[in-house]
């Protein structure tokens, strides 16, 4: 199975990547490092991050002695939901550039479809103590993200946590589609209607933490003692890594690529690092694949709940 997809913006996407929220500064740099050494070449990033510098120091240095080179990684990072005025999307994506050490980025998103008060507080709060939204309609954050790939700043343009009518919206006025939405995604959030509006698109889905979560736990299960994101002790799929002699993660994540998605894992684990992207010498029966889409059952491990009360809010419906 090949390792890459094709975005409809005509570039390639490696299908798996490294994830790099919640990795602290020091742990991240040693983990990008391990993940280049491991043969990695797409990592997902994030100005919320607060890591994007040592992020690019890690890559840097990886690119000074000769173990990669620029044009064979895919970097992509996000527009933060403070950002979303059209007429501060091109600065805050040069910020991202400058962090990361890169001249351009290979896909950049719109973190969210909800925008929040402008500032460099990242988490602005009103008076009650609410997340102070604003509206700022998606499609004119869009248009200014369209100019990025004419400008040498970003080669593709995408989305994050857009439901399937936020997508058709957009997709409707924008005069460059969006190559991603980029989704959770795992056994227990299959996401399997907004998966067919994204292809319908020919929108590329990108599956954010694909393992689970600590709290995405099925309801009525005691797995959440396990101290582990639950979905990777389900016993289905246990009984799967031990026909395939893989680990439960790997079954986890073949499933995803398999389904015609990317996935970017999160982990500073040496060894976990290299097993994430050891998927690539099994395949998955479609009666399999068929059977893990049935274990879903909508839990979702970031709902944001702070800004449900926002009108561009896109979780109440898939």
């Amino acid at each position: 199975m090949a390792r890459t997809i094709k975005l409809n913006s005509g570039y390639e996407m490696p299908t798996i990547g490294l994830g790099t929220w919640q990795a602290a500064p020091g742990e991240v740099e040693r983990a990008v490092a391990e993940a280049v050494d491991a043969g990695y070449r797409h990592f997902d990033c994030a100005m919320l991050y607060g890591n994007e510098r040592e992020i690019g120091a890690a890559l840097r240095a990886k690119m000074d002695e000769g173990a990669v080179r620029r044009e064979d990684l895919f970097i992509t990072s996000k527009l933060w939901n403070t950002f979303h005025r059209p007429e501060v999307v091109e600065a805050t994506c040069r910020r991202s550039l400058e962090a990361l050490q890169l001249d351009y980025l290979d896909l950049y998103l719109v973190h969210w479809p909800v925008a929040f008060k402008e500032g460099e507080e990242p988490w602005p709060r009103d008076a009650q103590g609410r997340i102070h939204t604003t509206y700022i309609e998606p499609a004119s954050t869009w248009r200014a993200m369209e100019r990025l790939p004419a400008l040498g700043l970003a080669r593709s343009v995408g989305v994050s946590n857009f439901n399937s009518q936020q997508l058709a919206r957009l997709c409707d006025a924008a005069q460059l589609p969006p190559a991603v939405n980029q989704v959770e995604c795992h056994p227990y959030l299959t996401q399997r209607a907004l998966r067919a509006a994204c292809r319908a698109r020919g929108v590329t889905v990108v599956a954010y933490s694909p393992l689970g979560a600590p709290n995405a736990v099925r309801p009525a299960t005691t797995e959440a003692a396990l101290g582990a994101p639950a979905v990777l002790h389900d016993h289905r799929i246990k009984e799967l890594a031990a026909k395939y002699a893989k680990s439960p993660a790997q079954i986890i994540l073949r499933y995803l690529v398999q389904s015609g998605m990317a996935a970017i894992p999160k982990s500073t684990n040496p060894t976990r690092i290299r097993e994430n992207l050891d998927i690539y010498d099994f395949e998955l029966a479609p009666a399999e694949l068929q059977f893990i889409d049935s274990f879903n059952c909508g839990v979702r491990a970031y709902p944001l709940l702070e800004v449900q009360h926002d009108v561009n809010y896109p979780f109440h419906i898939e």
